[in-house]
């Protein structure tokens, strides 16, 4: 599926990101594997027969230079850039709205937001000298509506959507597209918190229910979305908000149907 591509993937530490770099690897890509932590190197070290169409890169996707420099470093070492997923993220402050800080938003908003912006600034032209590119942003069912996350969480991941649906009319002509994923409640380190309260509760058929799938996703599902839409697969799908969560975002408030 991405046989002979060039992939960055941001958040590729662990979770959603380090499945999707195996994914892509899988499916034939080279991948450029980027995350602030330096478990990334062990994403790249987990790929069987690498035959030196991986790498691993340390850096910060909220800053502008190192964002332009782990693009420019992708195209110095495979030749080209070819898609992009721009999937690092945090899950913001976890507090109530009347008890957050300014410093609390601007960490949210730096990562969650600013970091894609910046993964599609810098990536962007080199697609447009190609008359081709793939890019995929993380966004969030939380950012569809209310009740899946915090106050800051869900407007950074709200402004992914909208970052989307602009820049693809933005790019309009150009051959490149620009697409957002919205996971729903997936097992990652990020809602560890969330599964491990339900497990110590013995509640742990009760992770996703709310949803007519009755179940929660794991970082493969998320993963395979992202492939396919880096894939010439999805050529004809261009600015749009890809719910993967088990239909969740399908209803409105509903009543729980309860003995099921």
């Amino acid at each position: 599926m991405l046989e002979g591509k060039t992939i960055v993937v941001t958040g590729a530490g662990s979770g959603i990101g380090r499945k999707t770099v195996e994914l892509a690897f899988n499916y034939g890509s080279n991948v450029v594997a980027v995350d602030l932590n330096d478990s990334v190197l062990d994403t790249v070290a987990q790929l069987s027969d690498n035959k030196n169409r991986s790498k691993a890169v340390v850096a910060d996707i909220s800053n502008e230079e190192e964002v332009a420099a782990f693009i420019n470093d992708c195209i110095k070492s495979f030749g080209r850039v070819d898609g992009i997923y721009a999937n690092a993220g945090v899950p913001g402050a976890g507090k109530p709205v009347l008890e957050l800080t300014v410093d609390d938003w601007n960490r949210t908003l730096s990562i969650n937001t600013i970091g894609v912006f910046l993964a599609v600034k810098h990536s962007a032209p080199h697609f447009i000298a190609q008359g081709q590119g793939s890019i995929v942003c993380t966004a969030s069912v939380a950012g569809m509506r209310a009740n899946a996350g915090g106050v800051d969480y869900s407007a950074s991941k709200a402004g992914v959507i909208s970052i989307v649906q602009t820049t693809a009319y933005q790019l309009y002509g150009t051959g490149v597209r620009i697409n957002a994923i919205c996971p729903g409640l997936i097992e990652t380190g990020m809602t560890k918190p969330v599964f491990d309260s339900a497990r110590e509760r013995g509640r742990e058929d009760r992770i996703g229910q709310i949803n007519p799938s009755k179940r929660y996703g794991n970082p493969e599902e998320i993963g395979e979305a992202a492939c396919f839409l880096l894939s010439d697969k999805a050529s004809y799908i261009n600015g749009q908000a890809l719910p993967v969560d088990g239909g969740l975002s399908a209803s409105h408030p509903w009543s729980f149907p309860r003995g099921k």
